[in-house]
């Protein structure tokens, strides 16, 4: 079972992100949960976002998990929470900063013996979709690191379901969101 958690404050779309992300692979015929959970409700209050994903049924419904991937698309949660809770020896870090990646080891030195990839989501987000909504940028640069999924798959699956939500104009910035994310990302 692949697991995958994210660190954001509430509004900046690790939910949809990870509903995303699930509605995605449910086409290929896997398995999948995409859940939340909030300390508070509050816009701005940290919180986590869950995945998991398997070809077999998934029994688990509780958020502990060991993940193989931990995104955080706010930057000072990397600061201020332990991002490393719960991981595997493999597990691999795709961190939102404006830092270089020697930089950020610099400052959070338990980093660094761990796998660890970063680019500027929020930048991303506000070049393209004019919102500091970092979630799609952040699935980009999760399809490059991990390469679970083909690339132009991912974006045309995720353009129908967000076809369902959104109009057309802010799909495409979505997707010019996802294209920098998956080239930046380091």
């Amino acid at each position: 079972m692949l697991e995958i958690r994210w660190h954001a404050r509430a509004g900046q779309g690790a939910v949809t992100g990870a509903k995303g992300l699930a509605d995605v692979l449910t086409t290929t015929g896997k398995e999948v949960q995409g859940f939340a959970f909030y300390g508070s409700a509050k816009r701005g209050a940290a919180m986590t976002a869950y995945n998991r994903i398997d070809s077999e049924p998934i029994l688990n419904h509780e958020k502990f998990m060991r993940p193989d991937y931990v995104l955080v698309i706010d930057p000072g949660l990397t600061f201020i929470t332990d991002i490393t809770e719960n991981e595997k020896p493999d597990t691999t870090y795709i961190i939102t900063t404006h830092l270089s990646k020697d930089e950020l080891l610099e400052k959070k030195p338990d980093l660094a013996s761990k796998k660890v990839y970063t680019l500027n989501c929020i930048k991303i987000a506000m070049d393209t979709i004019k919102r500091p909504i970092p979630n799609t940028p952040m699935l980009g640069a999760l399809m490059k690191v991990s390469g679970m999924l083909e690339l132009e798959f991912f974006k045309n699956t995720f353009k129908e379901v967000l076809g369902k939500k959104m109009p057309q104009a802010l799909i495409d910035a979505n997707m010019l969101a996802i294209d920098h994310a998956y080239a930046q990302v380091q």
